[in-house]
């Protein structure tokens, strides 16, 4: 069989086809010996994947053998086949469809030209290169403005140069995924990064009722990557029901957002902020 059509089993599955997706496009085949629709769907996929030569690759798995796997990926009737692009599922179809369908489907799980140039604006960002890969995100989001890669990788580069109207602009135009929640909160924690701590410190100080002087801490703590004083000061304003209680909620869930749920942070705050709301 060749290199680009393999059986792989649930332990080489995150490497087969999680990882290697983030390659190049990944067709898995969920079937079984006793399935005769598979029996005529799998010889169309290993020619199409012969005929493509490596364009994608193709991931058989039997289902009997790996139960839990098809169910990890709600299998029910098989054929099932699912293509995977960057780690994720996302297109399928269930049957033995004819091969003109599944050669379009193929066709459309492949990268387009907007995709190979959001690759070469990553490799560019990889080799140092900023400026190029900001024109080549320019490029393909003057051609579609919400293209999710092409906007959450120049969205990524304007925060990292505090850039965060910008990037919070170009966020807008996608539609809200995880990724893109993440960016829009790390973008609205660097809004304040220019802001001097000591500065406000002392205005917390004199005058430590004051929501406002409170707020603008916490968020000026929270751009420069303290996440735990600001945390404090955001709690503070939630547990003594201030005026700004909603806007400091928002800002401690920016953060959990940025530092994800399983970061000790997150985990602590998150009880705690759920104590002081009920």
């Amino acid at each position: 069989m060749e290199s680009f059509v393999s059986n792989v089993d649930t332990a080489a599955f995150p490497q087969a086809v999680l990882q290697r997706s983030h390659e190049v496009p990944v067709v898995v085949d969920f079937w079984a010996e006793w399935c005769g629709p598979c029996k005529v769907l799998g010889p169309i996929l290993e020619k199409l994947a012969i005929e493509y030569s490596g364009a994608f690759e193709l991931v058989k798995v039997d289902v009997d053998a790996n139960q839990e796997l098809a169910g990890q990926f709600g299998v029910q009737g098989i054929p099932n086949v699912i293509g995977f692009r960057q780690g994720q599922p996302v297109s399928q179809f269930t049957g033995a469809v004819p091969e003109a369908q599944v050669r379009d489907w193929i066709t459309a799980l492949l990268p387009s030209e907007l995709d190979k140039k959001v690759e070469a604006a990553r490799d560019a960002a990889l080799a140092g290169d900023l400026a190029a890969a900001e024109d080549l995100f320019r490029e393909v989001l003057s051609e579609q403005p919400d293209h999710p890669d092409a906007g959450t990788g120049l969205a990524s580069l304007l925060i990292a140069r505090n850039e965060s109207e910008e990037a919070l602009i170009a966020l807008g135009k996608l539609a809200p995924t995880p990724d893109v929640e993440r960016l829009q909160a790390a973008a609205r924690i660097t809004e304040t990064h220019g802001s001097d701590i000591a500065e406000l410190e002392s205005r917390v100080d004199a005058a430590p009722e004051s929501g406002d002087a409170r707020l603008d801490l916490a968020k000026a703590l929270a751009a420069k990557g303290e996440y735990e004083p600001s945390l404090d000061q955001m709690l503070r304003l939630v547990r003594e029901k201030s005026p700004l209680m909603d806007e400091a909620r928002q800002g401690m869930l920016d953060i959990f957002d940025v530092l994800g749920v399983d970061h000790p942070l997150t985990q602590s705050y998150r009880k705690q902020l759920t104590s002081a709301l009920f």
